[in-house]
Protein backbone atom coordinates (compact mmCIF):
# COMPACT_ATOMS: atom_id res chain seq x y z
CA UNK A 1 0.00 0.00 0.00
CA UNK A 2 1.15 3.44 -0.71
CA UNK A 3 1.65 5.31 2.27
CA UNK A 4 4.57 8.18 1.82
CA UNK A 5 5.56 9.81 -0.89
CA UNK A 6 8.15 11.89 -1.27
CA UNK A 7 8.67 14.71 -3.62
CA UNK A 8 12.45 15.31 -4.06
CA UNK A 9 14.02 18.53 -6.51
CA UNK A 10 16.95 17.36 -8.79
CA UNK A 11 20.48 17.92 -7.94
CA UNK A 12 20.58 19.92 -11.07
CA UNK A 13 22.44 24.03 -10.62
CA UNK A 14 22.29 26.07 -14.24
CA UNK A 15 22.72 29.18 -12.08
CA UNK A 16 20.33 31.30 -14.66
CA UNK A 17 17.26 30.82 -11.89
CA UNK A 18 19.60 30.32 -9.29
CA UNK A 19 21.48 34.37 -9.73
CA UNK A 20 18.71 35.82 -8.05
CA UNK A 21 17.65 33.91 -4.74
CA UNK A 22 16.46 30.56 -3.73
CA UNK A 23 12.54 30.22 -3.47
CA UNK A 24 10.36 26.93 -2.77
CA UNK A 25 9.04 24.63 -5.79
CA UNK A 26 5.50 25.90 -5.44
CA UNK A 27 3.96 23.26 -8.16
CA UNK A 28 5.49 20.52 -4.51
CA UNK A 29 3.24 22.65 -2.49
CA UNK A 30 0.28 22.22 -4.33
CA UNK A 31 0.90 18.29 -5.23
CA UNK A 32 1.51 18.02 -1.41
CA UNK A 33 -1.93 19.82 -0.56
CA UNK A 34 -3.81 17.48 -2.75
CA UNK A 35 -1.92 14.27 -1.54
CA UNK A 36 -2.53 15.04 2.07
CA UNK A 37 -6.09 15.85 1.62
CA UNK A 38 -6.16 12.63 0.02
CA UNK A 39 -5.07 10.55 2.86
CA UNK A 40 -1.43 10.24 2.06
CA UNK A 41 2.02 11.14 3.60
CA UNK A 42 3.70 13.35 1.45
CA UNK A 43 7.47 15.26 2.25
CA UNK A 44 8.91 17.92 -0.26
CA UNK A 45 12.88 17.21 -0.14
CA UNK A 46 14.73 20.01 -1.71
CA UNK A 47 17.62 18.62 -2.60
CA UNK A 48 18.71 21.15 -5.31
CA UNK A 49 18.41 24.38 -3.06
CA UNK A 50 20.26 22.26 -0.22
CA UNK A 51 23.02 21.30 -2.73
CA UNK A 52 23.15 17.72 -1.60
CA UNK A 53 24.78 15.51 -3.98
CA UNK A 54 23.94 11.74 -4.53
CA UNK A 55 25.25 10.00 -1.53
CA UNK A 56 23.26 12.63 0.62
CA UNK A 57 20.38 12.19 -1.05
CA UNK A 58 20.48 8.64 -1.23
CA UNK A 59 21.07 8.84 2.74
CA UNK A 60 18.11 11.30 3.16
CA UNK A 61 15.90 9.13 0.86
CA UNK A 62 16.88 5.96 3.17
CA UNK A 63 15.65 8.19 5.93
CA UNK A 64 12.54 9.13 4.67
CA UNK A 65 11.90 5.78 3.88
CA UNK A 66 9.33 6.34 0.78
CA UNK A 67 6.46 4.40 -0.71
CA UNK A 68 6.72 6.41 -3.96
CA UNK A 69 9.64 9.06 -4.67
CA UNK A 70 8.41 11.54 -6.99
CA UNK A 71 10.35 14.43 -9.26
CA UNK A 72 9.80 17.30 -11.80
CA UNK A 73 12.15 18.29 -14.67
CA UNK A 74 12.39 20.89 -17.41
CA UNK A 75 14.76 19.96 -20.08
CA UNK A 76 18.06 21.02 -18.48
CA UNK A 77 17.09 19.21 -15.42
CA UNK A 78 15.84 15.87 -16.79
CA UNK A 79 19.62 14.16 -16.65
CA UNK A 80 19.97 14.98 -13.25
CA UNK A 81 15.97 14.12 -12.56
CA UNK A 82 16.65 10.62 -13.87
CA UNK A 83 19.71 10.29 -12.25
CA UNK A 84 17.97 11.11 -9.37
CA UNK A 85 15.00 8.13 -9.44
CA UNK A 86 18.01 5.92 -10.54
CA UNK A 87 19.27 6.51 -7.36
CA UNK A 88 15.93 5.95 -5.65
CA UNK A 89 16.12 2.49 -7.46
CA UNK A 90 19.45 1.73 -6.03
CA UNK A 91 18.39 2.69 -2.38
CA UNK A 92 15.04 1.81 -1.45
CA UNK A 93 14.09 -1.52 -3.30
CA UNK A 94 10.43 -2.35 -4.52
CA UNK A 95 10.28 1.92 -4.26
CA UNK A 96 7.93 3.20 -7.19
CA UNK A 97 9.07 6.06 -9.20
CA UNK A 98 7.58 9.08 -11.52
CA UNK A 99 8.34 12.34 -12.71
CA UNK A 100 6.39 15.27 -13.83
CA UNK A 101 6.84 18.77 -15.36
CA UNK A 102 7.32 20.46 -19.47
CA UNK A 103 9.86 17.89 -20.51
CA UNK A 104 8.49 14.86 -19.04
CA UNK A 105 4.84 15.80 -20.46
CA UNK A 106 6.34 16.42 -24.00
CA UNK A 107 8.89 13.65 -24.01
CA UNK A 108 7.35 10.68 -22.32
CA UNK A 109 8.01 7.94 -25.05
CA UNK A 110 11.11 8.94 -24.77
CA UNK A 111 11.83 8.99 -21.13
CA UNK A 112 10.30 5.57 -20.97
CA UNK A 113 12.18 4.03 -23.40
CA UNK A 114 15.67 5.65 -22.94
CA UNK A 115 15.56 5.23 -18.96
CA UNK A 116 12.33 2.77 -18.02
CA UNK A 117 14.95 1.51 -15.26
CA UNK A 118 14.84 4.26 -13.08
CA UNK A 119 11.33 6.01 -13.88
CA UNK A 120 8.27 3.96 -13.81
CA UNK A 121 5.55 6.74 -14.22
CA UNK A 122 5.35 9.81 -16.14
CA UNK A 123 2.62 12.14 -15.27
CA UNK A 124 1.59 14.56 -17.68
CA UNK A 125 -0.50 18.27 -17.04
CA UNK A 126 -1.49 18.95 -13.64
CA UNK A 127 -1.15 16.60 -10.97
CA UNK A 128 -3.09 17.25 -8.14
CA UNK A 129 -6.06 15.49 -9.42
CA UNK A 130 -3.62 12.92 -11.10
CA UNK A 131 -1.83 11.97 -8.43
CA UNK A 132 -4.50 11.08 -5.72
CA UNK A 133 -6.24 9.23 -8.48
CA UNK A 134 -2.92 7.26 -9.48
CA UNK A 135 -2.40 6.09 -6.34
CA UNK A 136 -5.79 5.11 -5.13
CA UNK A 137 -5.80 3.53 -8.37
CA UNK A 138 -2.42 1.63 -7.45
CA UNK A 139 -3.57 0.52 -4.27
CA UNK A 140 -6.46 -1.30 -5.42
CA UNK A 141 -4.88 -3.00 -8.28
CA UNK A 142 -7.33 -1.48 -10.85
CA UNK A 143 -6.44 -1.03 -14.39
CA UNK A 144 -3.76 1.99 -14.94
CA UNK A 145 -5.26 3.33 -18.05
CA UNK A 146 -8.39 4.16 -16.67
CA UNK A 147 -6.05 6.71 -15.17
CA UNK A 148 -6.04 9.93 -17.16
CA UNK A 149 -2.99 11.98 -17.30
CA UNK A 150 -0.07 9.50 -17.01
CA UNK A 151 2.10 7.06 -18.87
CA UNK A 152 3.86 3.79 -18.37
CA UNK A 153 5.24 1.13 -19.86
CA UNK A 154 2.90 -2.24 -19.95
CA UNK A 155 3.83 -5.38 -21.99
CA UNK A 156 7.38 -3.55 -23.41
CA UNK A 157 4.96 -0.83 -24.85
CA UNK A 158 4.56 2.78 -23.98
CA UNK A 159 1.12 3.32 -22.47
CA UNK A 160 -0.04 6.92 -22.36
CA UNK A 161 -3.81 7.70 -21.08
CA UNK A 162 -6.27 10.15 -21.81
CA UNK A 163 -4.95 13.51 -21.81
CA UNK A 164 -6.98 15.35 -18.22
CA UNK A 165 -8.59 18.00 -18.36
CA UNK A 166 -6.99 21.17 -16.55
CA UNK A 167 -8.28 21.93 -13.22
CA UNK A 168 -11.25 24.39 -13.70
CA UNK A 169 -11.06 26.50 -10.23
CA UNK A 170 -7.53 26.54 -9.38
CA UNK A 171 -8.85 28.23 -5.67
CA UNK A 172 -10.05 25.03 -4.98
CA UNK A 173 -6.82 23.12 -4.46
CA UNK A 174 -4.95 22.57 -1.03
CA UNK A 175 -1.56 24.14 -0.60
CA UNK A 176 0.54 22.63 1.86
CA UNK A 177 3.20 25.83 2.70
CA UNK A 178 3.90 24.09 6.12
CA UNK A 179 5.88 21.38 4.77
CA UNK A 180 8.20 23.89 3.45
CA UNK A 181 11.75 24.19 5.20
CA UNK A 182 11.72 28.23 5.50
CA UNK A 183 15.11 28.41 6.36
CA UNK A 184 16.40 27.51 2.61
CA UNK A 185 14.82 30.39 1.14
CA UNK A 186 16.16 33.79 0.07
CA UNK A 187 16.13 36.51 -2.04
CA UNK A 188 19.76 37.46 -2.04
CA UNK A 189 19.45 41.62 -2.75
CA UNK A 190 16.96 41.29 0.61
CA UNK A 191 18.51 38.26 2.41
CA UNK A 192 17.13 39.32 5.82
CA UNK A 193 13.43 37.83 5.14
CA UNK A 194 11.82 34.45 3.06
CA UNK A 195 11.42 34.32 0.01
CA UNK A 196 7.92 31.83 -1.72
CA UNK A 197 7.00 31.38 -4.96
CA UNK A 198 2.41 32.30 -5.38
CA UNK A 199 0.75 31.72 -8.21
CA UNK A 200 -1.88 33.80 -8.93
CA UNK A 201 -2.89 31.90 -12.74
CA UNK A 202 -1.55 29.37 -15.10
CA UNK A 203 -1.30 29.03 -18.53
CA UNK A 204 -0.47 31.42 -21.45
CA UNK A 205 -2.17 32.56 -24.40
CA UNK A 206 0.45 33.55 -26.48
CA UNK A 207 2.26 31.78 -29.48
CA UNK A 208 5.74 32.48 -29.24
CA UNK A 209 7.70 29.81 -30.71
CA UNK A 210 10.82 29.41 -28.27
CA UNK A 211 8.62 29.14 -25.61
CA UNK A 212 6.96 26.17 -23.55
CA UNK A 213 4.66 27.59 -21.71
CA UNK A 214 2.52 28.28 -24.11
CA UNK A 215 2.54 24.68 -25.50
CA UNK A 216 2.00 23.08 -22.36
CA UNK A 217 -1.09 25.17 -21.16
CA UNK A 218 -2.40 24.65 -24.76
CA UNK A 219 -2.92 28.46 -24.97
CA UNK A 220 -5.27 28.85 -22.14
CA UNK A 221 -4.75 30.95 -19.43
CA UNK A 222 -6.75 30.27 -16.11
CA UNK A 223 -6.47 32.72 -13.01
CA UNK A 224 -7.03 32.94 -9.28
CA UNK A 225 -9.49 35.15 -7.70
CA UNK A 226 -7.84 38.31 -6.63
CA UNK A 227 -8.94 38.03 -2.93
CA UNK A 228 -7.81 34.73 -2.49
CA UNK A 229 -4.60 35.77 -3.84
CA UNK A 230 -4.24 38.84 -1.39
CA UNK A 231 -4.93 36.51 1.66
CA UNK A 232 -2.45 33.84 1.09
CA UNK A 233 0.18 36.60 0.39
CA UNK A 234 -0.90 37.65 4.22
CA UNK A 235 -0.83 34.50 5.25
CA UNK A 236 2.62 33.72 4.42
CA UNK A 237 3.90 37.23 5.60
CA UNK A 238 2.24 36.66 9.39
CA UNK A 239 2.62 32.80 9.79
CA UNK A 240 6.06 31.71 8.00
CA UNK A 241 8.11 35.34 7.77
CA UNK A 242 7.72 36.01 4.29
CA UNK A 243 8.97 39.45 3.15
CA UNK A 244 9.68 38.58 -0.48
CA UNK A 245 6.90 37.12 -3.35
CA UNK A 246 7.56 36.34 -6.67
CA UNK A 247 4.75 35.49 -8.54
CA UNK A 248 5.55 32.12 -10.54
CA UNK A 249 2.92 32.96 -13.36
CA UNK A 250 3.73 33.62 -16.38
CA UNK A 251 1.18 36.55 -17.10
CA UNK A 252 -0.32 37.41 -13.73
CA UNK A 253 -1.62 40.88 -15.84
CA UNK A 254 -3.24 38.97 -18.21
CA UNK A 255 -6.97 40.70 -17.50
CA UNK A 256 -6.76 43.94 -16.71
CA UNK A 257 -9.65 44.59 -13.74
CA UNK A 258 -8.34 41.38 -12.14
CA UNK A 259 -4.75 42.54 -12.06
CA UNK A 260 -6.36 46.34 -11.00
CA UNK A 261 -8.20 44.22 -8.33
CA UNK A 262 -4.92 42.94 -6.74
CA UNK A 263 -2.92 46.24 -6.78
CA UNK A 264 -5.70 47.65 -4.96
CA UNK A 265 -5.98 44.77 -2.39
CA UNK A 266 -2.28 44.89 -1.84
CA UNK A 267 -2.71 48.37 -1.24
CA UNK A 268 -5.20 48.54 1.35
CA UNK A 269 -3.88 45.51 3.08
CA UNK A 270 -0.68 47.45 3.65
CA UNK A 271 1.77 44.16 3.57
CA UNK A 272 4.71 45.88 3.29
CA UNK A 273 5.72 42.90 1.11
CA UNK A 274 8.08 43.20 -2.14
CA UNK A 275 6.71 41.52 -5.18
CA UNK A 276 8.97 40.26 -7.93
CA UNK A 277 7.16 39.28 -11.02
CA UNK A 278 7.28 38.95 -14.85
CA UNK A 279 4.87 40.25 -17.33
CA UNK A 280 4.21 41.16 -20.66
CA UNK A 281 5.84 44.40 -22.77
CA UNK A 282 1.91 45.46 -23.70
CA UNK A 283 0.58 44.97 -20.63
CA UNK A 284 2.83 47.37 -19.03
CA UNK A 285 1.90 49.99 -22.05
CA UNK A 286 -1.96 49.00 -21.26
CA UNK A 287 -1.17 49.58 -17.40
CA UNK A 288 0.49 52.96 -18.08
CA UNK A 289 -1.83 55.32 -16.53
CA UNK A 290 -1.84 53.13 -13.39
CA UNK A 291 1.93 52.50 -13.27
CA UNK A 292 2.01 54.60 -9.58
CA UNK A 293 -0.15 51.84 -7.94
CA UNK A 294 2.54 49.31 -9.09
CA UNK A 295 5.26 50.89 -7.04
CA UNK A 296 2.43 51.31 -3.76
CA UNK A 297 1.56 47.79 -4.17
CA UNK A 298 4.65 46.63 -3.51
CA UNK A 299 6.18 46.00 -7.09
CA UNK A 300 9.67 46.07 -7.07
CA UNK A 301 11.27 44.33 -9.60
CA UNK A 302 9.84 43.52 -12.97
CA UNK A 303 10.73 41.00 -16.23
CA UNK A 304 9.86 41.90 -19.80
CA UNK A 305 10.74 39.65 -22.16
CA UNK A 306 12.14 42.01 -24.87
CA UNK A 307 14.40 38.79 -26.46
CA UNK A 308 15.25 40.77 -29.31
CA UNK A 309 15.89 44.07 -30.45
CA UNK A 310 15.50 43.87 -34.20
CA UNK A 311 11.79 43.10 -35.51
CA UNK A 312 12.25 40.38 -38.29
CA UNK A 313 13.13 38.14 -35.57
CA UNK A 314 10.54 39.41 -32.89
CA UNK A 315 7.88 38.39 -35.74
CA UNK A 316 9.77 34.95 -36.18
CA UNK A 317 9.41 34.11 -31.96
CA UNK A 318 5.83 35.39 -32.74
CA UNK A 319 6.04 37.93 -29.65
CA UNK A 320 3.57 40.30 -31.08
CA UNK A 321 5.25 42.93 -29.83
CA UNK A 322 7.26 45.49 -31.44
CA UNK A 323 11.20 46.81 -30.62
CA UNK A 324 9.85 50.61 -29.84
CA UNK A 325 7.08 49.09 -27.37
CA UNK A 326 9.80 46.75 -25.31
CA UNK A 327 11.79 50.26 -24.94
CA UNK A 328 8.90 52.04 -23.99
CA UNK A 329 7.70 49.30 -21.32
CA UNK A 330 11.02 49.53 -19.58
CA UNK A 331 10.86 53.43 -19.37
CA UNK A 332 7.88 53.51 -17.89
CA UNK A 333 8.70 51.18 -14.69
CA UNK A 334 11.77 52.89 -14.56
CA UNK A 335 9.72 55.79 -13.77
CA UNK A 336 8.85 54.28 -10.60
CA UNK A 337 11.69 53.07 -9.95
CA UNK A 338 11.11 49.67 -10.15
CA UNK A 339 14.05 47.30 -11.29
CA UNK A 340 13.49 46.60 -14.42
CA UNK A 341 15.42 43.10 -16.50
CA UNK A 342 15.15 41.88 -20.00
CA UNK A 343 16.87 39.51 -21.82
CA UNK A 344 18.22 38.91 -25.12
CA UNK A 345 18.32 35.52 -27.08
CA UNK A 346 21.38 35.44 -28.88
CA UNK A 347 22.67 32.48 -31.50
CA UNK A 348 20.26 32.08 -34.32
CA UNK A 349 21.59 30.36 -37.19
CA UNK A 350 21.70 33.85 -38.95
CA UNK A 351 23.36 35.65 -36.26
CA UNK A 352 27.18 37.48 -36.89
CA UNK A 353 28.95 39.21 -34.41
CA UNK A 354 27.60 42.36 -36.43
CA UNK A 355 23.98 41.60 -35.36
CA UNK A 356 24.60 40.60 -31.76
CA UNK A 357 26.66 44.30 -31.56
CA UNK A 358 23.76 45.96 -32.90
CA UNK A 359 21.78 44.03 -30.19
CA UNK A 360 24.10 44.87 -27.52
CA UNK A 361 24.08 48.43 -28.61
CA UNK A 362 20.18 48.54 -28.62
CA UNK A 363 20.05 47.04 -25.50
CA UNK A 364 22.07 50.04 -23.75
CA UNK A 365 19.63 52.37 -25.34
CA UNK A 366 16.67 50.43 -23.18
CA UNK A 367 19.07 50.84 -20.91
CA UNK A 368 17.02 47.45 -18.28
CA UNK A 369 18.80 47.85 -14.66
CA UNK A 370 19.65 44.34 -15.41
CA UNK A 371 20.07 42.18 -19.02
CA UNK A 372 21.52 38.99 -19.13
CA UNK A 373 22.47 37.83 -22.65
CA UNK A 374 20.99 34.48 -22.98
CA UNK A 375 21.74 31.24 -25.81
CA UNK A 376 18.33 30.10 -27.76
CA UNK A 377 17.68 26.91 -26.24
CA UNK A 378 15.99 24.47 -29.00
CA UNK A 379 13.31 22.60 -26.86
CA UNK A 380 12.54 19.28 -28.68
CA UNK A 381 9.18 20.11 -28.21
CA UNK A 382 9.11 23.70 -29.21
CA UNK A 383 7.37 25.13 -32.45
CA UNK A 384 10.91 26.51 -33.45
CA UNK A 385 13.14 22.84 -32.92
CA UNK A 386 12.44 21.95 -36.60
CA UNK A 387 13.77 24.94 -37.80
CA UNK A 388 16.96 25.15 -35.59
CA UNK A 389 17.52 21.06 -35.62
CA UNK A 390 20.12 21.52 -38.87
CA UNK A 391 22.35 23.87 -36.58
CA UNK A 392 22.18 21.99 -33.22
CA UNK A 393 25.44 20.89 -32.41
CA UNK A 394 24.65 19.56 -28.77
CA UNK A 395 22.08 16.80 -28.03
CA UNK A 396 23.37 16.94 -24.30
CA UNK A 397 19.77 18.11 -22.13
CA UNK A 398 22.09 19.67 -19.46
CA UNK A 399 23.70 22.05 -22.44
CA UNK A 400 19.68 23.69 -22.98
CA UNK A 401 20.31 25.75 -19.78
CA UNK A 402 19.95 29.19 -22.32
CA UNK A 403 23.69 29.33 -21.13
CA UNK A 404 25.83 26.94 -23.30
CA UNK A 405 25.47 27.51 -26.91
CA UNK A 406 24.03 24.30 -28.62
CA UNK A 407 23.16 25.91 -32.17
CA UNK A 408 26.21 27.11 -34.17
CA UNK A 409 25.45 30.17 -36.37
CA UNK A 410 26.43 29.88 -39.66
CA UNK A 411 29.22 32.84 -39.47
CA UNK A 412 30.98 31.98 -36.05
CA UNK A 413 31.99 28.76 -33.92
CA UNK A 414 29.91 28.59 -30.56
CA UNK A 415 32.91 28.91 -28.46
CA UNK A 416 33.30 32.60 -30.05
CA UNK A 417 29.50 33.18 -29.63
CA UNK A 418 30.28 32.22 -25.91
CA UNK A 419 33.07 35.02 -26.07
CA UNK A 420 31.12 37.40 -27.51
CA UNK A 421 28.32 36.83 -25.16
CA UNK A 422 30.66 37.10 -22.59
CA UNK A 423 31.72 40.14 -23.31
CA UNK A 424 28.38 41.49 -24.06
CA UNK A 425 28.08 40.96 -20.17
CA UNK A 426 31.07 42.53 -19.02
CA UNK A 427 30.38 45.75 -21.46
CA UNK A 428 26.82 45.98 -20.23
CA UNK A 429 27.52 45.85 -16.63
CA UNK A 430 30.84 47.99 -16.38
CA UNK A 431 28.89 50.72 -18.27
CA UNK A 432 26.03 50.40 -15.48
CA UNK A 433 28.88 50.47 -12.88
CA UNK A 434 30.00 53.53 -14.08
CA UNK A 435 27.02 55.53 -13.71
CA UNK A 436 26.29 53.80 -10.14
CA UNK A 437 26.33 57.27 -8.64
CA UNK A 438 23.27 58.46 -10.35
CA UNK A 439 21.15 55.56 -9.12
CA UNK A 440 18.56 55.89 -6.51
CA UNK A 441 19.67 54.68 -3.21
CA UNK A 442 17.86 51.65 -3.30
CA UNK A 443 18.47 50.65 -6.72
CA UNK A 444 22.07 51.24 -5.95
CA UNK A 445 21.74 48.72 -3.26
CA UNK A 446 20.07 46.16 -5.12
CA UNK A 447 22.59 47.02 -8.29
CA UNK A 448 25.49 46.34 -5.72
CA UNK A 449 24.52 43.30 -4.27
CA UNK A 450 23.27 41.92 -7.86
CA UNK A 451 27.01 42.66 -9.31
CA UNK A 452 28.68 40.93 -6.66
CA UNK A 453 26.71 38.00 -7.56
CA UNK A 454 27.27 37.60 -10.80
CA UNK A 455 30.94 38.31 -10.15
CA UNK A 456 31.22 35.87 -7.60
CA UNK A 457 28.54 33.77 -7.46
CA UNK A 458 26.93 33.01 -10.85
CA UNK A 459 26.42 30.96 -13.94
CA UNK A 460 29.00 33.31 -15.67
CA UNK A 461 32.09 32.31 -13.31
CA UNK A 462 30.95 28.87 -13.70
CA UNK A 463 30.62 28.17 -17.35
CA UNK A 464 32.72 31.07 -18.69
CA UNK A 465 34.94 32.54 -16.15
CA UNK A 466 33.23 35.41 -14.48
CA UNK A 467 32.96 39.04 -15.88
CA UNK A 468 37.20 39.44 -15.71
CA UNK A 469 39.14 41.74 -14.17
CA UNK A 470 37.79 45.05 -12.94
CA UNK A 471 39.06 48.53 -14.25
CA UNK A 472 40.51 49.99 -11.26
CA UNK A 473 38.85 52.97 -11.44
CA UNK A 474 35.24 51.42 -11.58
CA UNK A 475 36.89 48.63 -8.46
CA UNK A 476 37.41 51.96 -6.99
CA UNK A 477 33.91 53.56 -7.51
CA UNK A 478 32.10 50.24 -6.53
CA UNK A 479 34.02 50.30 -3.30
CA UNK A 480 33.05 54.11 -2.69
CA UNK A 481 29.51 53.08 -2.46
CA UNK A 482 29.81 49.58 -0.28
Amino acid sequence: MIHRIALVTPPYHSGVVETAGTWPNVAFVYLAGALREAGYDPVIYDAMTMDHDLEQIGAELERIAPDVVLTSAYTPSYPKAAELLRLAKQRLPGVITGIGGVHAHFMYEEVLTRDGDAVDFVFRGEGEVTLPEWARCMDAGDDLAQVPGIAFVQDGEVVATATRPFVADLDTLPTAWDLTDWDLYRFYPLPDTNLALVSTSRGCDQACTFCSQQAFWCQTWRARDPERVVDEIAMLKETYGVGVVMFSDETPTLDEARWRRILDLLIERDLDMHILMETRVDDILRDEAIMPLYRAAGVRHVYVGVERTDQDSLDMFKKNTTVEQGRRAIELLKEQDIITETSMVLGLPDDTPEIIEATFRLTQHYDPDLAFFLTIAPWPYSDIYEGLRPHIESYDYEDYNLVMPVVKPEAMSRDELQRIIIDCYRRFYMGKLARIGSMTKSKRDYFIVTMKLLMENSYLKQYMGGLGAMPAEVNALLKKWL
